[in-house]
This record gives structure tokens, C-alpha cells and sequence, in this order.
């Protein structure tokens, strides 16, 4: 078998997935739809070429030796958007993991890098592909040279040889220079002969066969207007002939022998796949996993003691505790045990032992007895619904890892153990067996295991809490982070009340809803077909129909979301199609799926709140998720009014900070235009407004309004001109003023932007009002996209931390105001800055006063915190 050299365009590939793809990125924020894209391309193009050597060519930089010929060389082109640009070292990163050659050369393009290389090898009798979006490339094609042009985005290609090219277009490949010194391109710039257009250009060399017979022959060309046309602009059709020309003798230093290619270590790819979130590639290269041979390492044997009963000598005052369960969701998992670990000794203790007895419910609920717990939510959850009200905790493990390593993803005991040097622990999956959630093992192996828990966690307090004083974190654990965990523990146990008959008052009518749209849509199609099948549908909308093709997958038209959108004003059936997805997912996923999760006993729903979960200390909420409710369409509003008070006589109140994002912007800023507009009450999107339109308040319209507000939310997030375009439907040179405009009105937010990502390359963290680190290790790579990454991160999370923090903090002092003044109302839910309660009418009025008191000075900033409040009888009624 004959080598064959598969050479391909970098710059022109990667622009091409960037633009045909919608702005992806995975779980670090990190820009990868262009990586995405050009790797399907990559696994594509590499099963069905089968190559011997491969080459990725780069462009060297903005200037070629072409711009001595043509200073405007490609001077039309809008600057790269950082959003792609972040991703060309992500890009090369892979291509090093697939062992693939890449390549630049100062002064020249990857078309001269390809037309050099594809020509030296193709003189040794070598098959060659080359892949682009750049019609320029055909001019490589010969009997050994296909060249091989993307369509539609990436999803397709047409291979040009010869025969082909010269079926399609009816000219050679030696015939393609002069067709583009004729027409020009836009794209670069390369002027060609205004007014002649493909078709001319085409006909003139079908009639003169090339440039140089067409102005021999000028007398010969028919029409006056492309005679005088052709006569002017001679030197410009000669010039661009040069600049389309591809130079094929460029002074490359690599060789054939040096992109040889053997293949990928499927560990290597396997590896950045994971990294970035390219979870379908990463099926497709491994296929079925290896089987787990992991094997554990034999342990020291410990010594504890199982007991039978439980006597008043059994504790000294500072014990570790752990309350062990093995289903996830502790609302209603079942207690397997407990393990107490103190100076003197270990115990098992079986959980009738310990739940039939008086001294060891006196224990838990003595506040003088001090308790080291794993988790002090979950395990004041777990002994509530056994009607213990556990008090004394006076340290969890779970909280102090994440607040000293909060970019971590694994808070659970023998990971902690394992990374602060204790040897003396297992996993859980070793243990139970792999996957064996639900799966409890022999009580030998189930107290062994949940004693090594509870002596790590005794042995560990001391180290942990000495390295939350030195990172002066103490305060931020001890004050807010530990008693927020038994607050939200509370609120879990009490749940929220769930009126089971609206939601399925609303799961009825959004049925006869969706069946009206689908009737209204079969009318408009002219015919009856599946809504819900892809296939069905693309035929419907591009075949019968008739509709633009956005994009297209393996198996026909692509009808996803972001496509559909394209469309709105393409056909009235668009619309209806999105709004008949949207109330779907209304009626599966929040309708039904929160019937699903009611408490058959309590009536309510019992959410579990993420306390160390988000490394900016935001809460977030699972089994169901509260936080998530759509609240853009009428339908998904009216969801909140199956949310009702427990008690009849009560009603809902809910209170939430206005801008509160905003308002920690400008007293970290220190920005005095943004301190004074807070200070004065103004409405900030209209002062911005002002400020940017250089226009008076009274000249200010909505949309004026409307785009200052996503400038004031965007910018602290380090939006570019490209984000800012997109976001708001205007061009990149509007958004880039806008940008200008923004930071020269505000100079103190620019110069924080500026000197936050300055502290964090030094300090290598940033931190929040209240001293919680977000460390930013890229924030000096080398990786453009990894820096940039991590300076948006640096921008943004002193702010957004610093709101959560805020917000954390009313809480508990809000929990503190009821006990006092003795009233019955409760804290149900959190939903970022959104406090929901229940309480009596009768406590209405002295909630109104009490509730944005607390929070308003829950602390002390340059600018007022503001609070909005609302009531009545659901969460719907109470905004």
C-alpha cells in the first residue's frame, strides 16, 4: 500500500465549526464548540482516508509576504473573536494528543505550507488530501491531488478531482487562479475586476481558456460595459492573480518523513476528551469500556467495638460522629449504622441499639456535648426524621474541605483522608462493591468501613481547622458556612407544601394546549406527522415546505432547538413548533416530574440544597431542583402556584435582593459614578444608558434601556464585543463602542477588571468580601484559552461569591430575628437571591418590617442594599 498524506487547513476548518456551531463550553467555562467541531471532522476524515501522514497547517500570524504586493491584503476581516481565538491552543492540544503533526511558517499561510508539501510529495508518487472551506485550494488539484471542500458548516464535503471540478464548474484546476484574479474575493480582500462576477469570469475563460488571452484578446470580448470594465481594471486583475496564487516552494522545514502517522494512544485522547466534556467522541474512540480491575489494597486492621447496649461513660465530651446511609437522597434513606470515635475509643453501633436509646438520644441533643460530624445537613436530616434534633456540632468535614479546596469534585471522607496523608481509610465503591449504591454489606464490612470514616474525621479536625485559620477562613466557617448547613438542614425537613390537584389542574390543560398546537401545526404542514420525530419534522420544514437547510446531521436535517430559532420569520409553523417544545418540556420535566417527587406522607417536596458544590459558594438545589423553574413563559410561572403555605390561614412571603451583583460591582470597584447611582436610588440600566447614548434620562427608550442592562450584567463577566453582538443582535464594531463606552463612564470598574486579574496571577486565588478563595491555577498558563478562562473567572468571582455570601449571611441573621421575637413564620427556600417563607397572616405585617431590615444590613457596603418583598396565598401570588 502507497503512502497517502492527508494535509488539512487549520485556520480554515476551525472558523468554519466555530461559526456553524452554537457557543459551547464544558464544565470549567472553557470555549470548545470550534474544537468540537473541527475533532468530528478530524475522527471523520481519519476513518474514511485511512492516511500514512498528516498535517494540521496554521497561519503564522496577520502579515504575509502577500501584503507587500497589497497592503489591504485581507484588510476587510473582522478581528477574531476571543471566543475562537481562546480556542486555537485547545486545538493544537488535541492535535498532540492524536500524535498529529502541526505546523506554521512566519511570512506565509498554511495554503503555501499545504501547496509546498502536497507538491514534493506528490512528485514521489504519493496520494494526497486536502481539506479546507477555501475554494483557492482547487487550484492543488490533480490526478494525485484531491481536494476535499466542507459544505453547510463541517457536515458535509465534496471532493474535487479533475474530472469532478471540471464537471462542475466547467473549468480546470489550472483555470482556477484565473477565475478568482477575475472575480475577486471578498473575503480577502482581493479585488479581482468589479462587476465580474463567477459566471462572467467563467464564460471569459471557457472562451480564452486564461488572464493573459482574455487581455491579448480584449477586442474580442462581447459587451461594451465588461470590455471597459476589464480594460480599467487591468493591473488589479493581474495583482490578484498573484495574491490567490499559492506558493508552492515556500522554505518549509519540515519534511514528509516528519508527519508520519501511526495512530493515537487511545489514553492520550481519552484524556483531553474528558477534560473537555466531549462525552459522545470519547464513546465513539473507546467504544466499551475495559472492565474495572481495580483491586483494594489490604488495610491495618483498627480496633473498635461493636456494642449491644450504650452506657453514660460511652462519651468525654468531643466525639466524631458518623450516621451512615447509603442511598443518596438522605429525605429518605435509612440510617445502617453509627460509628462514635473519640480519644479513648472506637465503636459500631447498630442502629436499633442506637435508636432505642434514651442516652444516646440525650447525647445528640445536648448542646454541651461537642460532635465532629460529616456533614452536618445531612445528618441533622437524617436524625430529624427520627425525631432527634441533634445540637453541639461543632466541626464538618464536608464544609472545611470545601472551603479549603473548592475546585475540587470530591468532598467524601476517604478522599479528604487520601489527600491530607491518612492511609487508613477506603472508598466507599471498594468497600460496597462498584456501583452498589443500594447495596448494604455484611455489618463486619459495613462497621469496619464506617469506623475508618469516623477515626479520619476525629483525626483530621485539628490539621483542617489549622489550615482554615492560616487562609483566614475560621471566620467564614465557623460563622456563616456551619450554621447555614443546620438552617438549610431545617428547611429541608420542613419542605415545601405541594397542592397536588393544580399541578394536575395544569398538567390537563397544558395536555389540551399541546394537542391545540399540534393540530395547528398539522394545518400549516397541510398534513399529520409526529412533531416528535426529528426526521418526520425535517421533511415536513425543508423538503415539503421548502425552508432554508441550516445545518444537517448523520441521519437527515438538523431540527434542533438553535436551528428552529434561525427560522422564526421563515414560516408562522416555527413559532408554534418552539412554543409546542417548551410547554413539553413543561409538562415532562417540571409538571410531571415534580408530582413524581411529592412525599406521600408530607404532602410537601423535600429538595436537597448543594452547600459544597459551586466554587463561587452559590447554593443549588437537586432532587428536584427549585432553583430551575422557567419563569419566561406564563405557563412555567403559573408552576409557582402549586408551591402553597402548609397551614390554612398562612400565606407565602417572599423577599430578594434587587442588583445585588451590581451593587457589590460598585462598592469592590469602588467606582464613584456607580456608588453615587445606588446612593441616589436611580435605575441603573437608565443611568447606563445615559451614560453610553450620551443622551438626557428622558431621551432614554427601552431598547436603549434594554441593551445598557445587558452590558451592566455582561461586562463584569468579561463579555467581548463577539458575546455582546450575539447577546444583544447588533454588529461587533456597535458592541466593541458600547464596551469603550461602558468602561469610560465607569473607570473604576475597568480598573478593577484590570487589577483583580493582576492580584490573582500573584496571590494565584481571588477571594469574596468574606474571605472565600476561588484559586486560579491557568490564570499563568501559557494556554491562551486556560488564561483567559481563568481571567474572566478572577473578574467575576469576587462578585458573584461575594453576593452569595451576602446572601448566606441574612439567612442566619434572619433565623436569629424569628427565634427572637418568637414568631412562627420559617424559611422554605433559597433561590439565589430570593428568600421564600410561610407564615401566618397574622405575622404579615411584622415580617414586611422585620425581613428587609435584616437582610438590607445583613453587611455594611459603600452603596444600600435593597430588598423587594411580596405575599400571598402561593409562591406565584408572592412576586
Amino acid at each position: 500500500m502507497g503512502n497517502k498524506l492527508v494535509l488539512i487547513d487549520g485556520n480554515s476548518i476551525i472558523y468554519r465549526a466555530f461559526f456553524a456551531l452554537p457557543l459551547l463550553n464544558n464544565d470549567k467555562g472553557i470555549y470548545t464548540n470550534a474544537v468540537y467541531g473541527f475533532t468530528t471532522m478530524l475522527l471523520r476524515m481519519m476513518e474514511e482516508e485511512k492516511p500514512t501522514h498528516m498535517l494540521v497547517a496554521f497561519d503564522a500570524g496577520k502579515t504575509t509576504f502577500r501584503h507587500e504586493t497589497y497592503k489591504e491584503y485581507k484588510g476587510g476581516r473582522q478581528k477574531t473573536p476571543p471566543e475562537l481565538s481562546e480556542q486555537f491552543p485547545l486545538l493544537k492540544e488535541v492535535l498532540d494528543a492524536f500524535q498529529i503533526a502541526h505546523y506554521e511558517l512566519d511570512n506565509y499561510e498554511a495554503d503555501d505550507i499545504i501547496g509546498t508539501l502536497s507538491k514534493q510529495v506528490e512528485e514521489d508518487g504519493w496520494d494526497v488530501t486536502v481539506i479546507s472551506g477555501d475554494k483557492d485550494l482547487l487550484q492543488l488539484v490533480s490526478d494525485k491531488v484531491t481536494v476535499t471542500l466542507t459544505k453547510k458548516g463541517i457536515s458535509e464535503v465534496e471532493r474535487y478531482t479533475p474530472d469532478y471540478l471540471k464537471g462542475k464548474m466547467e473549468i480546470s484546476e489550472k483555470q482556477i487562479i484565473d477565475l478568482k484574479a477575475l472575480m475577486g474575493d471578498s473575503s480577502d480582500n482581493i479585488p479581482g475586476v468589479p462587476g465580474v462576477g463567477e459566471k462572467t469570469a467563467i464564460k471569459l475563460l471557457k472562451q480564452f481558456h486564461s488572464l493573459e488571452k482574455v487581455y491579448e484578446n480584449l477586442d474580442q470580448v462581447s459587451g461594451k460595459k465588461l470590455k471597459e470594465k476589464l480594460a480599467n481594471h487591468k493591473d488589479e486583475a493581474f495583482m490578484s492573480k498573484q495574491l490567490v496564487t499559492i506558493k508552492r516552494d515556500t522554505p518549509i522545514t519540515i519534511q514528509p518523513d516528519d508527519v508520519k502517522y501511526d495512530g493515537y494512544q487511545q489514553s492520550e485522547v481519552s484524556s483531553i476528551f474528558r477534560e473537555l466534556g466531549f462525552k459522545s467522541l470519547l464513546h465513539r474512540i473507546e467504544g466499551k469500556e475495559d472492565e474495572d480491575t481495580t483491586t483494594v489494597n489490604e488495610q491495618s486492621a483498627i480496633d473498635f467495638t461493636v456494642l449491644k447496649e450504650i452506657n453514660d461513660d460511652l462519651f468525654t465530651g468531643e466525639e466524631a460522629l458518623i450516621v451512615e446511609m447509603i442511598e443518596e437522597n438522605y429525605h429518605q434513606a435509612s440510617i445502617e449504622g453509627f460509628s462514635i470515635v473519640n480519644s479513648n475509643h472506637a465503636y459500631f453501633i447498630p442502629t436499633e441499639v442506637a435508636l432505642e436509646s434514651n442516652i444516646f438520644k440525650n447525647w445528640l441533643e445536648a448542646e454541651d456535648q461537642q460532635k465532629i460530624v460529616f456533614d452536618a445537613k445531612k445528618t441533622l436530616v437524617s436524625l430529624l426524621r427520627n425525631d432527634i434534633h441533634i445540637k453541639g456540632i461543632i466541626f464538618d468535614m464536608l464544609l472545611a474541605s470545601y472551603l479549603l479546596n473548592p475546585s475540587e469534585n470530591n468532598h467524601d471522607i476517604p478522599a479528604i483522608g487520601h489527600r491530607m496523608g491518612r492511609t487508613d481509610c477506603l472508598f466507599d465503591e471498594e468497600v460496597y462493591g462498584k456501583g452498589a449504591k443500594q447495596h448494604v454489606p455484611e455489618q463486619s464490612v459495613l462497621a469496619d468501613h464506617v469506623v475508618r470514616k469516623a477515626m479520619t474525621l476525629y483525626n483530621l479536625k485539628e490539621k483542617m481547622e489549622n489550615q482554615l485559620q492560616e487562609n483566614e477562613q475560621y471566620e467564614l466557617f465557623t460563622e456563616l458556612e456551619m450554621p447555614l448547613a443546620l438552617i438549610l438542614g431545617e428547611m429541608e425537613h420542613t419542605g415545601v407544601r405541594v397542592d397536588e390537584s393544580r399541578l394536575e389542574e395544569m398538567r390537563i390543560d397544558l395536555k389540551e394546549r399541546l394537542a391545540e398546537l399540534e393540530q395547528e401545526v398539522h394545518e400549516l404542514a397541510g398534513e399529520e406527522f409526529n412533531l416528535n420525530s426529528p426526521k418526520q419534522l425535517g421533511t415536513i420544514l425543508f423538503d415539503k415546505l421548502g425552508l432554508p437547510v441550516i445545518k444537517k446531521t448523520k441521519t437527515g436535517y438538523s431540527t434542533a432547538a438553535d436551528v428552529l430559532e434561525q427560522l422564526q420569520d421563515e414560516h408562522k409553523i416555527i413559532p408554534k413548533l418552539l412554543l409546542y417544545r417548551q410547554l413539553g418540556k413543561l409538562q415532562s420535566t417540571y409538571i410531571e416530574g415534580l408530582l413524581k417527587v411529592v412525599n406521600k406522607d408530607t404532602g410537601k417536596i423535600h429538595t436537597r440544597f448543594n452547600q459544597a458544590l459551586t466554587q463561587t459558594g452559590r447554593l443549588s438545589s437537586i432532587d428536584p431542583n427549585l432553583q430551575n423553574i422557567p419563569i419566561r413563559l406564563e405557563e412555567g410561572r403559573k408552576i409557582r402556584q402549586a408551591f402553597i403555605p402548609e397551614q390554612e390561614g398562612w400565606l407565602m412571603f417572599a423577599a430578594d435582593y434587587s442588583q445585588i451583583e451590581l451593587r457589590v460591582l460598585a462598592h469592590i470597584a469602588n467606582d464613584e459614578k456607580l456608588i453615587s447611582a445606588f446612593q441616589h436610588d436611580l435605575d441603573i440600566h437608565t443611568q447606563t444608558a445615559m451614560d453610553v447614548f450620551h443622551v438626557d434620562k428622558e431621551a432614554v427608550t427601552s431598547n436603549m434601556r434594554r441593551q445598557a442592562k445587558a452590558v451592566n450584567f455582561g461586562i463584569v463577566y468579561g463579555i467581548s464585543d463577539y458575546g455582546l453582538s450575539q447577546n444583544l443582535g447588533i454588529t461587533r464594531k456597535e458592541a466593541k463602542q458600547f464596551i469603550d463606552r461602558y468602561f469610560a463612564s465607569y473607570p473604576g470598574v475597568k480598573a478593577y477588571m484590570e487589577e483583580i486579574v493582576q492580584e490573582a496571577k500573584h496571590k494565584g486565588y481571588v477571594s469574596t468580601l468574606m474571605k472565600r478563595r476561588r484559586y486560579l491555577p491557568d490564570i499563568t498558563s501559557r494556554n491562551f484559552n486556560k488564561r483567559s478562562f481563568a481571567e474572566r473567572t478572577a473578574m467575576n468571582t469576587p462578585i458573584q461569591g461575594s453576593a452569595a455570601d451576602i446572601i448566606k449571611k441574612a439567612m442566619i441573621d434572619l433565623d436569629h430575628k424569628l427565634k427572637e421575637v418568637k414568631l412562627k413564620a420559617r424559611m422554605l427556600l433559597q433561590v439565589h437571591d430570593e428568600l421564600i417563607m410561610e407564615a401566618p397572616k397574622s405575622e404579615i405585617d411584622k415580617l414586611i418590617e422585620i425581613v428587609p431590615a435584616v437582610m438590607e444590613n445583613a453587611v455594611n457596603l459603600n452603596v444600600p442594599l435593597k430588598v423587594d418583598y411580596a405575599y400571598g396565598d402561593s409562591w406565584f401570588d408572592a412576586k
